[in-house]
């Protein structure tokens, strides 16, 4: 059961970006779950946001919604398409995004991510076994929680099977991508919600994101939780959601 906050409530337009490797099946629940809480809610799988074609369809299609959520992978994606329609349509979406780091992989400047050495390892396991990475992959989304195992057998029920291709692309943009600035500048609401027990972004991000001091940027935690939360802890993770929908009401 979903609980709901009091007060005057809202129904939004929301646009859900999954992360990399497993496919929009993954935040099948959340999605149900937001739309028990009265939003109208699509999903959608990663995208090549490198090819300027593919992101432009992306922001037109991401134009009709009042927030744009994403997990992992898919805040960064999620991060990229607002501050597309900000500058092409000076329009401010709500951005929201859990498990998600704005520089993925270590760079000088932002130290708190995946060391380059170690993703580069996973890169060339990838290339080599995919599918034996991929599993290895999904059990650090679930490492760290209490209920990993169980988080992990029920991840495999939603996983559905992705282009090699679009896998590829998506390890370029979590190599690639530093979107620190977009956080710092953008002038929309932003939330940013991090796990204490994360295995892929590092807790200590949750500092290094609330020090930018952007203008309506804030940040929080969910104690105990994995990589994985958005798929495993949907209640938490709605009311999280709501609470700040709810105030920016």
């Amino acid at each position: 059961m979903i609980v709901q906050s009091k007060g005057m409530r809202l129904s939004k337009k929301i646009l859900l970006i999954t992360g990399w490797g497993g496919g929009a099946e993954l935040l099948k629940p959340l999605h149900e779950a937001l739309e028990q809480c009265e939003h109208t809610v699509e999903r959608i799988n990663i995208f090549n946001a490198l090819d300027e074609q593919v992101l432009q369809q992306q922001v037109e299609y991401a134009r009709a919604f009042d927030v744009i959520l994403g997990w992992s992978l898919g805040g960064q994606l999620a991060t990229l398409v607002v501050h597309q329609i900000e500058k092409q349509y000076e329009e401010q979406k709500v951005l929201i995004t859990l498990a998600s780091n704005p520089c993925f992989v270590g760079q000088e400047s932002w130290s708190n991510a995946m060391p380059v050495e170690t993703f580069q390892q996973f890169k060339q396991s990838f290339e080599q076994d995919a599918i034996t990475t991929l599993k290895r992959f999904g059990f650090l989304v679930c490492q760290g929680a209490d209920t990993a195992r169980k988080d992990f057998l029920v991840m495999q029920k939603l996983i559905r099977p992705q282009s090699i291709a679009l896998l590829k692309q998506g390890l370029l943009m979590l190599e690639q991508l530093n979107l620190v600035e977009i956080y710092e500048n953008y002038q929309g609401d932003q939330l940013h919600v991090i796990a204490e027990h994360d295995a892929l972004v590092p807790y200590q991000v949750m500092q290094n994101i609330h020090n930018l001091a952007a203008k309506n940027l804030s940040v929080v935690s969910i104690d105990g939780a994995s990589h994985g939360f958005p798929c495993f802890m949907v209640e938490q993770t709605v009311q999280i959601v709501e609470d700040f929908l709810n105030e920016k009401v």
